[in-house]
């Protein structure tokens, strides 16, 4: 009884509805980040753009996207590389060591021993002590 009140292409139309429904949530979404992400703006501007999204969302929303949609790759792409860098830099500390390995620091040594600078007894000594850390 359903299925013949309700023909195919009607669901397909819904469907599509609901899907372009999401995909402008989400790029309200992706415009308010970006407003806020923007650090060429004051916060007047910020707010105007708010209130303009917010009041005319789809003209607000596609003038925001003429007038400054060019740079909002740019900035996304800056917060990753950002992001990137933070996580980077805290996998090294976490890591330890400033950067450098045991193998590292044993070839320090051995330079030191080749160039004549600590005797075979230090090189061991040190080689066991960074072995041991």
């Amino acid at each position: 009884m359903f299925a013949s009140s309700y023909p195919l292409l009607d669901i397909f139309w819904s469907m599509l509805e609901f899907f372009a429904f999401f995909v402008w949530i989400y790029l309200i979404f992706l415009i308010f980040a970006d407003i806020f992400r923007s650090h060429d703006m004051g916060g007047l501007s910020k707010a105007l753009w708010v209130i303009v999204i917010i009041i005319l969302p789809l003209f607000g929303a596609l003038i925001y996207l003429i007038a400054r949609g060019g740079g909002m790759h740019e900035r996304a792409a800056q917060q990753v590389k950002r992001q990137q860098e933070a996580f980077n830099s805290y996998v090294r500390e976490t890591a330890g060591g400033g950067g450098t390995s045991h193998a590292d620091e044993i070839a320090k040594l051995a330079d030191l021993k080749a160039k004549g600078t600590i005797t075979e007894e230090e090189f061991q000594a040190g080689k066991t002590r960074i072995l041991s850390s």
